[in-house]
């Protein structure tokens, strides 16, 4: 699906949720309902398929979500590696599960952006950025795809 289609598959007034797939954890940011501002939401700590499901349906509920964008690693060169394919795999089994329209994002460089960030604007610690990396990483994915949406 590419940004024109996602963009009229999107409910007025519902907002979307962005994630930054990991193994172990999945960054998770929530956008406003007008799909003007990406906010870092929270990080899930994966522990299966179910218990991540019934976590990520709670904040579809609660946050109004109309939409999802996942940010997809992509090589350098633009190739999809092994990780872009279980960030495929993920989403699939989530819109399959949810019925929501679903958006990949290149996420090439987004942690390591965000990372900088927080180390160069924020003079954050070691230890508080990997508190907060995986959200924020989310929010700079979805802000990309929210800033992509108003010129489709």
């Amino acid at each position: 699906m590419d940004i024109r289609e996602f963009k009229s598959a999107l409910k007025p007034y519902r907002a979307l949720i962005g994630f930054d797939y990991g193994a172990k954890r999945l960054g998770v940011a929530v956008s406003d309902l007008l799909l003007t501002v990406a906010t870092s939401y929270k990080i899930i700590q994966r522990s299966g398929w179910e218990k991540d499901l019934a976590e990520i349906k709670k904040i579809l509920s609660e946050k109004e979500i109309g939409g999802m964008v996942f940010g997809l690693p992509l090589q350098m060169n633009g190739e999809e590696g092994e990780i872009a394919k279980e960030v495929r795999n993920f989403a699939e089994k989530l819109q399959k599960a949810t019925g929501l329209p679903t958006f990949f994002w290149d996420e090439r460089l987004s942690s390591s952006a965000m990372e900088n960030f927080l180390i160069k604007e924020v003079d954050m610690s070691r230890s508080k950025r990997r508190k907060v990396l995986d959200s924020s990483a989310a929010a700079y994915i979805l802000q990309g795809a929210l800033d992509a949406l108003r010129f489709a």
